[in-house]
């Protein structure tokens, strides 16, 4: 072999072992609170996980009775010099659920990604404190397809 796949396949080991660790990660939604002087903001979060060659990740933004989903795409491990991200077009799904109640909707659009984490923002809804809601999040492209990630998260009263 010459230096230049040595290198290509060290850099490539070590993105596949941060993408192991990645998604050796335990199960659990992360979650953080941002205070204003009126209101208090929580993003919980999915694990970052696997999904067409990407890293995703579902979030649900709560302030007040008020929840947005947001949904992440990211590289799942450092470009190398040898091969540059390219530019790809993504068919992302996003919705969002009352659990045991109403639908907060569904978003479908394509999204251009290079190499930068890209936030698709899904749909928002009113709901009751106390009430648990669900979102989900998909990403396709060609040659793959999706494997929706999931968050859950309670609504403070």
């Amino acid at each position: 072999m010459n230096r230049r796949s040595i290198k290509g396949l060290t850099l490539l080991a070590a993105g596949m072992a941060a993408v192991g660790a990645l998604t050796a990660a335990p199960a659990q939604a992360a979650t953080t609170a941002t205070t204003t002087a009126t209101t208090t903001a929580t993003e919980t979060c999915s694990p970052w996980s696997l999904q067409s060659g990407l890293m995703t990740q579902v979030c649900a933004s709560i302030t007040g009775g008020s929840v947005q989903f947001l949904g992440r795409v990211a590289l799942a491990g450092p470009p190398t010099p040898d091969f540059p991200p390219q530019p790809q077009v993504l068919s992302t799904t996003l919705s969002g659920t009352v659990v045991g109640g109403s639908s907060l909707g569904s978003i479908a659009q394509n999204v251009n990604f290079l190499a930068s984490t890209v936030t698709v923002n899904g749909p928002t809804g009113t709901v009751a404190c106390g009430s648990t809601v669900s979102g989900t999040f998909g990403v396709s492209k060609f040659g793959w397809g999706p494997s929706p990630v999931t968050v859950n998260a309670v609504v403070p009263c």
